[in-house]
Order: structure tokens, then sequence, then C-alpha cells
């Protein structure tokens, strides 16, 4: 049988759907890149934003288009809204997220299975989800009750995914070839405390990095809260990457108060100084939303200013989208969508100001870069894309193609896209 994944949102997304392909590779059927000709199509929705669901009923529609024999729709979307997803021409079944990780015991329950008799090497997805970095989950749910948020009601409580399990994911995904591994999860920095075994993230990335030889690990997004200084010195260690995801979301103590956020501005930008004083050099990347319920000028200014002084080198800032289900749907005052856009412009041009300064402080010095893409060009040879370990796009020219390499790159100058520059140590 011909499957083809595809999938809306976060990375942990993105994990589950690397899982699943690699359970019906083991079952002998054919993962492939496009849904045209496919006899089962799964997708992974998201319901984050008004944005993302609309992206998940337009996946299950354009492979309708295609002629995909079969379509099974999951993830949060289809969970908060099973009704509306079968209602989908094409779609025979939903399955929650509950259910997500027994999808392909599911699907093909005709068959005899046994995904646990010989593990197999994890392959990267072909096409658009191709990626040479593994996405692993750590972590799933979430215990936090954070106004704005969908996705508990989507996941669930808190789960941790047991160590031993994350290594064999690693380990697979290193058999594949993969040379970096993102550690994903809802709240990945709760990790351990449903375990019963006193053990924390800290504990989960030092197993991990003394089992492990894959080159690279990295973590996908964290909130700013439950790390301490254990956490950040384990960035001694170089196969840690130097990129940290850490949402704030506002930098307004009256906006995360309404957010029920565990921080505050204050608490934040001590985190922010921990940080940098540990890992020298470290990337720091957010999430920022605009146009909160009952977000004044004055809270928006606030947020603005503490934004820029935290210096952020990236992040995506989104207005506020309703989510029914959540506390903060049922608050006054709402924003007007002219004012959200023009605050959303406001903040975006703060954060794209902080990271082009970032992104100049490599002018001149190497940085280690895994190649993820290439063009060929007829005159200057392969047209490289990558990713910087400290989650910098990365540009260069080669004779020949180096998809999946880790070469020494100098940055010769920064670009719209990122960073430009000249390979001088080959892998």
């Amino acid at each position: 049988m011909k499957v083809f994944f595809d999938t809306v949102g976060c990375r942990l997304n993105q994990a589950e759907i690397e899982h699943m392909a690699a359970q019906f590779r083991a079952a002998g059927h054919q993962v492939i890149d496009t849904s045209e000709g496919a006899d089962l199509v799964v997708v992974n929705t998201c319901a984050v934003t008004a944005a993302a669901t609309s992206d998940s009923r337009q996946k299950a529609r354009q492979a309708h288009q295609a002629g995909a024999q079969r379509i099974v729709l999951t993830g949060c979307w289809a969970t908060l809204e099973p009704d509306q997803a079968r209602s989908i021409p094409g779609v025979s079944d939903v399955i929650s997220n509950l259910d997500k990780m027994n999808l392909p015991l599911r699907v093909l329950e005709s068959e005899v299975l046994d995904f646990d008799l010989e593990p197999i090497a994890r392959q990267s997805l072909p096409g658009t989800h191709s990626h040479t970095r593994a996405f692993i989950k750590a972590q799933d749910g979430c215990d936090n009750y954070c106004t704005f948020c969908v996705t508990r009601i989507a996941r669930g409580k808190g789960q941790s995914v047991p160590k031993e399990n994350v290594l064999e994911d690693i380990l697979q995904a290193e058999r594949g070839g993969v040379r970096e591994a993102v550690l994903s999860g809802v709240h990945l920095g709760s990790w351990g405390k449903d375990l019963g075994q006193n053990e924390t993230v800290t504990d989960l990335l030092s197993y991990l990095l003394e089992h492990t030889h894959i080159e690279r690990i990295r973590l996908s997004s964290i909130e700013p809260w439950d790390l301490d200084e254990r956490f950040f010195k384990l960035w001694q260690d170089p196969r840690l990457c130097p990129h940290l995801h850490l949402p704030l979301q506002s930098g307004s103590a009256g906006v995360l108060k309404r957010m029920a956020r565990h921080t505050t501005p204050s608490a934040f930008g001590e985190l922010m100084t921990m940080a940098r004083t540990y890992i020298p050099g470290v990337a720091i990347t957010t999430d920022i939303i605009v146009g909160f319920p009952g977000e004044s000028e004055i809270e928006f200014n606030e947020s603005l200013e503490f934004v820029r002084s935290m210096r952020f080198c990236g992040g995506h800032v989104f207005r506020y989208s309703v989510r029914d289900g959540t506390a903060a749907a049922k608050l006054p005052d709402r924003v007007d969508g002219k004012t959200a856009r023009e605050r959303a412009k406001k903040m975006q041009q703060i954060i794209s100001n902080s990271e082009a300064e970032y992104l100049a402080t490599f002018i001149g010095k190497n940085v280690e870069v895994l190649w993820e893409g290439s063009g060929k060009q007829t005159e200057k040879g392969w047209t490289l894309h990558g990713l910087g370990d400290y989650y910098m796009k990365v540009e260069a020219w080669a004779e020949t193609n180096r998809w999946n390499k880790i070469d020494v790159v100098q940055i010769e100058s920064v670009k719209p896209s990122g960073l430009f520059g000249r390979i001088t140590t080959f892998d």
C-alpha cells in the first residue's frame, strides 16, 4: 500500500507522523511524497489558531481532489471537531489524539503487526516533510491552564515518554543517517513530573547525551519556567545546539496574568540572563501574541518595549485567535482586527530588527551547518541551504550536493533569507 503523511502545525505533529511512517514501513508499506496515487493519506491536523484549522481542512480536501483512496484525519482539530472532520469528502476515519499513536494498528487492523520485533532505521519522510533532522516525541499534553490555549483540551494532561523510548527513537534515527535530533513536546519542560521517579528534563538530556553519539540534539520549544542552573550547565556539551525557543507570549505583566502564564516579565528577563551566562552567544527565539482580550495601548507598548529589550534573534508574532472552549474566549474587551494587525506589524518589526543585529555578529565567523536542501546551478555548482547550530539559515555554494553533511562555513554576509558564506572545512 502507498501511504502519504501530511501535517499542519508544530514539531510535535511532525515527530508523530515520522513515527507513524516508520511503523507503516515496518509493516511493509511504501511511504510516498504526494497524495496523488496514494492508497491512504494520513493528515495530522492542528487547531492552535483559526488559520491552522483552515489549513487542516484544506489538506484533507487536497488529498480528496488528488484521488486518495482513503483519508484518515487525526491531531488537534480532528479531536476537537470530529464531526466536522468526518464531513469532509473522502474522509473515512477520524482518530483522536488519545488514540493517535495506535493509528497504524487501527488502520491496518486486518494485518498481523508487531512493530517491536525488529526496529528499523528511521528514514526521512519524502517530499515537503523531508528533513535531515529527526523530530523526536518526548512529551505530550499539558497541565497548565493558559487561557488562550486549546492544545491542553485537545491533547489532555501532560504525559512523559519514558527516557528509554526516547533513546530508542534517537538510536533508530542515527541508524537511518540522521545527524540531528529535535526533542519535541507540548510542555517539554515538564518531562518526568508524571513518572514518579524525581527526574526532570535535565535528567532526560543527560541520559541522552550519555547514551547516544548523534552529533546534534536540539530542543524544539520549552516553556520559560521550571528551568534552573543545572539545566543550562548541560550546554557545556557542544552536542547540545545553542538555541532555545522560549515562548513569552506577552511582555506586559497584566496581559501575562490574564493569560495565566507562569511567568512575569522580570522572571523571564532573569531566565534570559541565566541562559546567556551559561550558553555564550545562545540564540533565543520566542512566540508573541498581540491583541489579547483587554490588551490596552499601554499594555501593548509595555510588551513592545520589553520584547525590544530582550533582543530575541527571531520569533513568531500571532494575532490573538478566539478558540472555543478556552477561558479567554469568554473575556470581555476584545481588540478589533485592524488594531491587532497594526500591533502585529510593529511587534514583528522589533523582532526582525533584533534578528538582523544578531545575524550580523556572525560575519567573519565560522559556523557548523547541516545542509538540508540544494538547488543545481549551471555556473557555480550547487546552492546549499542549511541550518547552523545556532538555528540560523545559511547558504553557500559547493561543487557537489552536500545534503545531510555538516560543514564549517565562514560567514561573509547577511541576506534577506539568512546568512551567506563560504565552506572552509568539508565533512
